[in-house]
């Protein structure tokens, strides 16, 4: 079953990355999510919407 709710493990394994460097990234509020007892939770369309705009983000930067 696909839920909009996902774990540390999962958006990791959606983005690509270790789950200490989720973990890091969720703590420092560089990517959306939220605790619930003390556990990281994910929305999967705010981390889809986030990947959206760090794209067009990267987009308008100029190549250096």
């Amino acid at each position: 079953m696909k839920t909009d709710i996902m774990t540390i493990k999962e958006v990791a394994e959606y983005l690509k990355l270790t789950e200490k460097t989720a973990y890091r990234l969720a703590a420092e509020g560089k990517i959306p999510g939220f605790k619930v007892g003390g556990s990281w939770r994910f929305r999967r369309s705010e981390i889809e919407n986030w990947i959206d705009a760090e794209t067009n983000r990267q987009k308008g930067e100029p190549e250096g």
